[in-house]
C-alpha cells in the first residue's frame, strides 16, 4: 500500500507526475511536449501550498505512483489539479484514493465545495468523477468539445479538523 504524503511542488518526487502528465496532455491534445510541461512545472508553486493548496503523493518505495493536488478557488471551493496515476498502476482504485484524500484534507481546511474541469480527451477522468459523486454542469450524453466542469459538496467527519 502506498504511503501518502504532502509535499511542494519542488519536491523531487512530483518530477515524474509532472513530465508524465505533459507527455499525456501532449499526445491527448495534439500539444507540443515542451510547451505542455514548461506550462506545468511553471504553476506557481504557492498555489498547492497550505494553507490554502497542497500537493499529496501516493509513493511507494521511493517512487510516486499516484498525485494530485488542489488550490483555492474561492473562499468556499478548492479546485482540484494534477490527479494523476502512473500507467503502471492505473486501474487499481489510486485514482480514487487521491481524490478521497484531497477531498477530505481541503475539506479539513475549511473548504466546502471542490471544483474542478478536465479534458474532452480524457475520459478516465471523466468517468473517475461521475462515480465518485461530481456533478456534472455539462451535458453528459453530447460529445464533448470543450472543458468538463464539475463539483461536489464537502463535508468533514466530526473531529478532524
Amino acid at each position: 500500500m502506498p504511503e501518502s504524503v504532502w509535499v511542494a511542488q519542488s519536491d523531487p518526487r512530483v518530477r515524474p507526475l509532472l513530465a508524465d502528465l505533459a507527455r499525456e496532455y501532449s499526445t491527448r491534445y495534439h500539444r507540443a511536449l515542451d510547451d505542455v510541461h514548461l506550462e506545468l512545472r511553471e504553476y506557481p508553486a504557492r498555489r498547492f501550498a497550505a494553507p490554502e493548496g497542497g500537493l499529496l503523493l501516493l509513493v511507494r518505495n521511493g517512487h510516486a505512483v499516484a498525485g494530485g493536488a488542489f488550490q483555492r478557488h474561492d473562499d468556499e471551493t478548492a479546485e482540484l489539479k494534477r490527479i494523476w496515476t502512473h500507467r503502471a498502476h492505473r486501474g487499481t482504485g489510486l485514482a480514487r484514493r487521491v481524490v478521497a484524500e484531497l477531498e477530505f484534507e481541503a475539506a479539513r481546511r475549511g473548504y466546502s465545495r471542490i471544483f474542478l474541469t478536465t479534458g474532452p480527451n480524457q475520459p478516465e477522468a471523466r468517468g473517475l468523477y461521475l462515480a465518485t459523486g461530481y456533478t456534472p454542469h455539462f451535458d453528459v450524453d453530447a460529445v464533448p468539445a470543450t472543458r468538463l466542469p464539475f463539483s461536489k459538496a464537502l463535508t468533514v467527519p466530526v473531529g478532524a479538523r
